[in-house]
């Protein structure tokens, strides 16, 4: 039995970019790197606060538009060019989940696109 697959790309993406912003196959989802960028500017803002709402606002925009939800996340990985930003992070990660947490990875990186702070990219499997 061949399982359906879906692209999936917010309407505030680029239309130029060469991948899509998370592809459905089944009950999985994969969902691509995104950094915090304000989608109005282009730009990665300078304060971290603002750059973690974005990321965290566009990684739960991506699962909604799969009806998902972070506690369907399987695996996630996180990108850093500065790994003293790891308590910041998890701040704000760890509000997203009612239940257990994904398996993760937060791996030091040169720099990032526009100078982001962080990239998350995860897997996403619906809960039946």
């Amino acid at each position: 039995m061949k399982k359906s697959r879906r692209t999936i790309n917010l309407a505030n993406r680029p239309a130029n970019l060469p991948f899509s912003d998370a592809v459905l196959v089944g009950d999985t989802l994969y969902i691509s790197g995104r950094i915090g960028i304000d989608p109005a500017t282009g730009v990665v803002p300078s304060d971290i606060a603002q750059e973690l709402k974005l990321l965290f606002d566009g990684f739960s925009a991506v699962l909604a538009a799969a009806e998902m939800t972070w506690d369907d996340l399987v695996w996630v990985q996180v990108f850093s060019p500065d790994l003293t930003l790891w308590d910041r992070f998890n701040d704000e990660y760890t509000k997203h989940f009612q239940g257990e947490f994904p398996a993760r990875a937060f791996l030091g990186s040169a720099p990032l696109l526009r100078n982001g702070r962080f990239e998350m990219m995860g897997i996403a499997v619906k809960k039946a």
